[in-house]
């Protein structure tokens, strides 16, 4: 996206950017405190998994900027239901649960087109990953009628919630709709576990939010999905 499409998508407390915490940062090769070749940080192996250009050449892909980011933490996410914090947490870049590291990209097709974020998180043991993915599943069913999630100055209002097929097996999705002037919007998501890492999907047009005059339905690309599945079962 733009920055001024970003911008909108962040004032209507939309997924915009960033959560990038990944462990500790790669030190220089050959300094005292680099790792060694078997000693990989969660950090390091969610970078590697992560898709490129190369794997998406039709897509921009990019680590979104923090100042778009709705919330840096979960911790300053507040909702009206409680229990439709791991939706909220999917649709803003949040990582569910309490993993190791996590890291996020988006894939944008275009000027014009939606643009899908992909955030990786690892956990220890694998359990935890399968636990997260259990709650995003519970929380669907609770929060057919929307909801609504505040991180200070951002509001993220969401009309409905309503559980639909993924595009690859496993997986939990869901479309959510929220309103802007008068405009409805459809967004998806999707998750899927792959060992200890999860892979949250989430797709939205931010170019029609900032028109604010068309509707738009950002699908999920099944090849960016299939891509970064791909890429994480290596």
């Amino acid at each position: 996206m733009q920055r001024a499409t970003l911008a909108a998508v962040s004032v209507l407390a939309l997924a915009s950017a960033l959560t990038a915490c990944s462990g500790s940062e790669e030190a220089p090769a050959g300094s005292p405190s680099a790792p060694k070749a078997n000693q990989v940080t969660p950090g390091q192996r969610l970078a590697k998994a992560m898709v490129t250009k190369a794997d998406l050449p039709d897509y921009n892909v990019s680590k979104p900027e923090a100042e778009y980011a709705f919330a840096k933490s979960s911790d300053e996410v507040t909702l009206d239901k409680p229990g439709c914090a791991p939706l909220a947490y999917a649709m803003n870049q949040l990582p569910l649960g309490e993993p190791q590291a996590d890291l996020t990209h988006s894939a944008g097709a275009g000027y014009g087109k939606a643009s899908t974020y992909i955030t990786l998180a690892m956990y220890e043991p694998a359990a935890k990953a399968e636990s997260a993915l259990a709650g995003l599943a519970k929380a669907v069913p609770k929060c057919g009628d929307g909801f609504t999630a505040k991180a200070g100055k951002n509001t993220s209002a969401y009309d409905s919630v309503t559980a639909e097929k993924g595009t690859t097996t496993g997986a939990v999705a869901f479309r959510s709709t929220m309103t802007f002037r008068g405009v409805t919007h459809t967004l998806h998501t999707e998750a899927v576990r792959s060992g200890d890492v999860l892979a949250v999907y989430f797709s939205v047009n931010g170019f029609a939010i900032a028109d604010s005059t068309r509707p738009s339905d950002a699908k999920m690309p099944a090849n960016v999905v299939k891509a970064q599945n791909s890429k994480l079962a290596k």
